[in-house]
C-alpha cells in the first residue's frame, strides 16, 4: 500500500521505518523525483526503480526555484490525485508531496542558502533560463537529504535522459558534494510520432503538436548523419527550423556530453550529444539525442 506524506518529519520517519523493516540487511532504496503531471515516461522510471530496489520512494513537488517564467510555473499542470493513482499502480511505497511552505519556509524570501551550479549551469538551457539549474540543484539536494535512508541501506535515484543538461548537472552535484546517491538513467520515451514525452505536451493544440514534431525530426536527422559519417550541417537544420511555422527555436547544438561545450559541426569521431529547445505554442519544449560516429567511412 502506498503511503503519502506531506511533511519532512513524517517522510523521514517513514523512510527510516521502511529501511529498518526490510528483510534485507542492506536494502536498496530507489528515489524517483518528479514535479507531477506524470506520464508514461515517468511510468518507465517507476517500473525500473521497482525492479531495481527493495523500497521505492517518489516525490511530487512543483519547484518554483527552477522556473524563470512565473506564468510557466502558474500553468504547470497539477493533478496530484491522478499522480498518486499512477504511483500506487507501480508499487511506490512512500510518496513525499510537500506544500510550498513545507519545502521552502518563508518563500519567496527562502531558502536563503541555495546551490550554485557555476559555469555548467549557465550553458544552453541555463543561459536561456538564468537560475534554472541552481533551482534544480537546490531542490534535488533537499530531496536527497530528506529521502536518503539510514545506513546500511543503499540509495539510488532515477532520471530520464530527455533532460540531458539537468542530468549532467545532477551527476556533477553528486560528485562535487559527495552525496551518497547512485544516479540511474533511462532512455527518452517518445510517442508513436517521435515526440519526446513531457508533462507540458498536454498544453499543445493539434497545430502546435504537428509543429513540435520538427524538433525530434531534426535530432533524428543529426543521428542519421552521424552514424553514416556525413557532415552534420547543424546550421542548415537551424535555418530550416527557423523557417518552419509554429516553432520559435532557441538553440540546436551538438555538444561534448561531459561538459556540454559545443563541438565542431563537421563529421564527428567521438560520441556527442545534440540538444534542442524551442517555444511551440504556449510551452517551451526541450529534447536531446545521443550521436554515435560511424564505425567506418561511408562507401
Amino acid at each position: 500500500m502506498t503511503q503519502v506524506f506531506h511533511t519532512v518529519t513524517a517522510m523521514r520517519d517513514a523512510v527510516e521505518r521502511a529501511a529498518q523493516d526490510s528483510p534485507k540487511q542492506q536494502p536498496v532504496v530507489s528515489i524517483v523525483p518528479t514535479m507531477g503531471a506524470l506520464h508514461s515516461g515517468h511510468a518507465g522510471l517507476l517500473r525500473a526503480a521497482r525492479n531495481s530496489a527493495d523500497i521505492v520512494l517518489a516525490s511530487v513537488f512543483v519547484n518554483p526555484l527552477q522556473f524563470d517564467d512565473p506564468q510557466d510555473y502558474q500553468h504547470y499542470p497539477r493533478q496530484l490525485d491522478h499522480d498518486l493513482q499512477l504511483l500506487a499502480q507501480h508499487g511506490v511505497d512512500c510518496v513525499f508531496a510537500p506544500g510550498l511552505e513545507e519545502m521552502y519556509p518563508g518563500y519567496p524570501e527562502g531558502p536563503l542558502i541555495r546551490v550554485n551550479t557555476g559555469k555548467l549551469g549557465q550553458r544552453w538551457e541555463g543561459a536561456s533560463r538564468p537560475g534554472h539549474f541552481d533551482g534544480v540543484a537546490t531542490v534535488v539536494t533537499k530531496l536527497f537529504t530528506i529521502l536518503h535512508p539510514p545506513a546500511p541501506a543503499v540509495c539510488e535515484a532515477w532520471f530520464g535522459q530527455k533532460d540531458a543538461e539537468q542530468l549532467a548537472v545532477i551527476r556533477r552535484l553528486v560528485a562535487d558534494l559527495n552525496l551518497p546517491v547512485r544516479i540511474r538513467v533511462l532512455p527518452i520515451v517518445r510517442d508513436k510520432n517521435g515526440l519526446a514525452l513531457s508533462s507540458r505536451n498536454v498544453r499543445l493544440s493539434d497545430e502546435d503538436y504537428d509543429a513540435a514534431l520538427s524538433l525530434s525530426r531534426a535530432l533524428f536527422t543529426l543521428a542519421a548523419r552521424a552514424e553514416s559519417g556525413k557532415t552534420l550541417d547543424v546550421e542548415g537544420l537551424r535555418d530550416h527550423l527557423r523557417a518552419s511555422g509554429g516553432v520559435d527555436l532557441d538553440y540546436l547544438v551538438v555538444v561534448d556530453p561531459n561538459n556540454l561545450q559545443e563541438i565542431a559541426h563537421g563529421v564527428i569521431h567521438e560520441p556527442a550529444l545534440a540538444l534542442i529547445a524551442a517555444r511551440v505554442g504556449p510551452v517551451r519544449l526541450i529534447d536531446t539525442m545521443d550521436l554515435r560516429p560511424a564505425l567506418s567511412p561511408p562507401q
